[in-house]
C-alpha cells in the first residue's frame, strides 16, 4: 500500500522513517503536502519521495493518508480521504470537539475504510509492559494511579499552533490527552473530571501546568499532571499504578526498567519477582505504524481504536471545562 503524509513538522518527521522502515512489510511512503511548498520541498529530499502541490493530488495517488497536521485540520482532511476510499492515520487528539470527532467517525465508517488515532503512549515499551502487567493481575486491583508528563511549552521557530488553543485545544488536551487515552485503556470509562490549571487562574501565565483527576466507574482514583512550565529541553513522564496486592513505577528520570513492588512478596529471590522491563528494539512510532498497517492488511481490530480517541477526547474537554468553572464535570460514558 501507498502512504502519504499531511504535514512536514515534528509528527510529520517522527513517522516518515517509521513509514520506510515498513517498506518490507510492502508500506511505500510517496509523498508529503504541507501548506508550505518550501517545507514540502526539503521533506520530499530528506526522505526520497515526491512534494505534492496540493491534498487532493496526494490522496489520489495513496491508499493510506498519515495526518500530521495540527488539529483543527484533521476533521477535514479526514472527510476528504473517507469519501474517496482511502484509509486514515491521524494524529492525537482526534478533533477538538466530540461532534467533529463523531463526524470523522460516521465519514470513514460509511465509506468503508479504517481510521486510526495515533495514541503513541499505548506503543511505549514502559506503558505496554505496565499494563500487562495490571491484566496478568500482578498487582491485584488497581486503586489509585498516577501519571505525569511535563515539559516546556512548544516553541516554533514559524506558526507555533500548539500554543494556539483554537488550533490545538491547549496543553490540558494536546500533551494531557496521552494520559487520558492511557489511564482509560488501564481503568475502564471514567465517571467524572476535576481538574485546575495555572492560565486557567492566569490565562497571560507564560507556561501552564494542570493536575486532572478523574473518578472511574468503578471507582479507581487517577491523578493526572501535565506541564508546558520547564525550561527547553525538559521533558519527564511518570507512572505509578497502586493496587491491593502492589505497586508499579516508573519514572524517566531514574529508571529505564518498569518496577513491581508487592506488598507480600513471595518468599524467593528478588529476580523471580515479577518486574516486567524491556528495552525498545523500534521506536513507539514504528511500532504504532506496523501495528496500524498490519490491521488494515489483515482487517484486524486495533490497541486503539477511533472511538477510543472520541473518548479520550471527552475526557480532555471535560478537564478544560472544569479547570474554567471549578466545578467536576459529569461524563455520559458509562454507569452515573
Amino acid at each position: 500500500m501507498k502512504i502519504g503524509i499531511v504535514g512536514a513538522g515534528s509528527m510529520g518527521h517522527a513517522h516518515a522513517p517509521s513509514w520506510k522502515l515498513l517498506q518490507k512489510m510492502g508500506a511505500e511512503l510517496v509523498g508529503v503536502v504541507t501548506n508550505r511548498p518550501e517545507s514540502a520541498q526539503a521533506f520530499a529530499k530528506e526522505y526520497g519521495i515526491k512534494p505534492y502541490t496540493s491534498l487532493d493530488a496526494l490522496i489520489a495517488d495513496v491508499d493510506i493518508l498519515d495526518i500530521c497536521t495540527p488539529t483543527n485540520l484533521h476533521k477535514e482532511m479526514t472527510i476528504k480521504a473517507a469519501q474517496a476510499g482511502k484509509h486514515v492515520i491521524c494524529e492525537k487528539p482526534i478533533a477538538l470537539t466530540v461532534d467533529d470527532a463523531k463526524t470523522m467517525i460516521d465519514a470513514c465508517d460509511k465509506a468503508g475504510v479504517r481510521l486510526f488515532i495515533a495514541h503513541v503512549v499505548r506503543f511505549v515499551t514502559h506503558y505496554q509492559a505496565a499494563k500487562q502487567s495490571v491484566d496478568a493481575g500482578h498487582i491485584g486491583k488497581p486503586c489509585v494511579i498516577r501519571l505525569s508528563r511535563a515539559g516546556y511549552q512548544p516553541r516554533k521557530s514559524t506558526d507555533n499552533w500548539f500554543v494556539d488553543s483554537e488550533r490545538s485545544g491547549g496543553m490540558m488536551l494536546d500533551l494531557m490527552i496521552h494520559d487520558y487515552d492511557y489511564v482509560r485503556w488501564l481503568g475502564g470509562d471514567v465517571k467524572r473530571v476535576f481538574a485546575k490549571s495555572v492560565r486557567s487562574a492566569d490565562p497571560a501565565s507564560a507556561g501552564d501546568y494542570a493536575l486532572v483527576t478523574l473518578r472511574f466507574v468503578d471507582g479507581t482514583i487517577a491523578h493526572i499532571e501535565g506541564g508546558w512550565a520547564y525550561p527547553p529541553g525538559f521533558f519527564r513522564t511518570s507512572m505509578d499504578i497502586a493496587g491491593t496486592d502492589g505497586v508499579i513505577e516508573w519514572s524517566s528520570d531514574d529508571a529505564e526498567s518498569l518496577q513491581t513492588n508487592l506488598t507480600n512478596p513471595p518468599q524467593v529471590e528478588a529476580d523471580e519477582v515479577a518486574v516486567p522491563s524491556a528495552k525498545a528494539v523500534d521506536s513507539p512510532f514504528t511500532t504504532q505504524l506496523r501495528h496500524f498497517y498490519e490491521c488494515i492488511k489483515n482487517d484486524s481490530e486495533p490497541i486503539v481504536t477511533a472511538q477510543d480517541g472520541l473518548l479520550a477526547l471527552e475526557i480532555g474537554l471535560a478537564a478544560i471545562e472544569s479547570a474554567k468553572t471549578g466545578r467536576p464535570v459529569t461524563l455520559n460514558t458509562g454507569d452515573k
